[in-house]
């Protein structure tokens, strides 16, 4: 028998959030067979069987969080070896079942029974204790993670090694004992240290423009033509497209543009990059877009689709709202928001007319770029959306 643990998955995230199981008791499985899938803080990973063998029993269920370390499967590595072992048996059976004819008639056969011993016949000593007594163990995580949530360890049942009360557990309690608490978990919990950060990290100043939009056709995309937009005005003012490390006191200006394209899913927000975003025609761009909503839709967006944005698009207008503070994601400087598009009265050859505006905003962090950077490239960004389509 062996057990197989959550293992590192090579992040640097102590907890994952079980996505899906794969597998189930009794069923069989082979080496890298994927028996369930993860969430970490970055993205889904498909984590395969270490041994082959048949499942005994496994622990935790899709939703909880677990921690590195955490048991997930027992596996009987026997079964696998006994595969082998029966088709030897089977061989070697057929090849010895015509000797044992013969031995028969000759000597007779001899039968072996197996006899059941029932214990409490042959019980010495002292007379049995009519209950075990109960013993409590849980992981010092466990119990710190109960008495934050005010969770009585006495009233749970752990599914760890030999009972042990693990975090998922806790959490399990939480949701009974505590109605309308709700554990964050996923994305959402994600969200939840990367705002922090930002807020510690950044010296964060929003600025905001408006892009008039007489000159659009009727179902223009517009996630398209932010995209597009923004391209032009990194290339124009490159200091926004760039990462910034304080402790080296270093700048990187980048030449390609990687747009990070904030997506809200039902899990949380996820924010999927667009690498060589200046490399993409806009039918393109909306194909991109659709695959990448459907990927996290169905929680299959891969690590690697979540990496390495230079620049972040907030398109929260498609929701609801005008202008707004968006929050920049360390290294990068620098976040663009669009509003909801809305109706003004403006000056047209002296005669007041109705004309369709995009409210546009953009935080950066002023410790690297200059409030004249930042007014520039709001400024190419709003003439570039002002423009008819290409």
């Amino acid at each position: 028998m062996k057990t197989f643990m959550l293992p590192d998955l090579g992040e640097g995230l102590a907890e994952s959030e079980i996505v899906e199981w794969h597998v189930k008791v009794g069923d069989i499985v082979e080496v890298d067979q994927i028996v369930l899938t993860v969430e970490t803080a970055k993205a889904t990973v498909d984590v395969p069987a270490p041994y082959s063998g048949k499942i005994v029993s496994r622990h935790g269920e899709e939703g909880d969080v677990i921690n590195i370390g955490s048991l997930l499967l027992e596996i009987d590595d026997a079964t696998a070896a006994s595969a082998t072992v029966k088709q030897k048996a089977s061989q070697a059976a057929t090849h010895a079942t015509a000797k044992k004819a013969d031995a028969a008639t000759v000597v007779g056969s001899v039968a072996s029974h197996a006899h059941a011993v029932n214990v409490d016949e042959f019980w010495v000593g002292n007379e049995r204790e009519s209950a075990a007594v109960h013993q409590l163990t849980a992981m010092p995580s466990a119990r710190l993670l109960a008495q934050k949530l005010g969770v009585d360890l006495n009233a749970i049942k752990g599914t760890g090694p030999s009972g042990v009360i693990i975090d998922a557990d806790v959490y399990n309690a939480c949701d009974k004992q505590l109605p309308g608490t709700e554990v964050l978990k996923g994305a959402r919990r994600t969200m939840v240290g990367a705002m922090a950060e930002s807020h510690k990290q950044i010296a964060a100043v929003t600025i905001t423009e408006d892009a008039t939009l007489d000159q659009w056709k009727p179902g223009e995309d517009i996630t398209a033509r932010l995209v597009l937009a923004i391209v032009d005005a990194c290339q124009q003012e490159p200091a926004l497209n760039a990462w910034f490390d304080a402790e080296t006191m270093t700048r990187c200006v980048h030449q390609t543009v990687n747009i990070g394209v904030a997506v809200d899913s039902k899990h949380g927000l996820y924010v999927p990059v667009l690498r060589n975003a200046d490399e993409y025609k806009a039918n393109a761009i909306r194909q991109w877009v659709d695959e990448t909503v459907k990927g996290i839709r169905e929680r299959k967006i891969g690590r690697d689709q979540l990496q390495h944005a230079t620049i972040t698009l907030s398109n929260f207008g498609a929701i609801a709202g005008i202008y707004a503070t968006p929050v920049v994601t360390p290294p990068q400087v620098a976040i663009v928001g669009a509003g909801r598009i809305i109706e003004r009265v403006a000056l047209k050859n002296g005669k007041p007319v109705m004309v369709k505006v995009l409210p546009l905003s953009m935080t950066f962090d002023h410790r690297a770029c200059t409030g004249g950077e930042a007014a520039r490239f709001m400024r190419a960004l709003a003439k570039h959306l002002e423009q008819p389509h290409a």
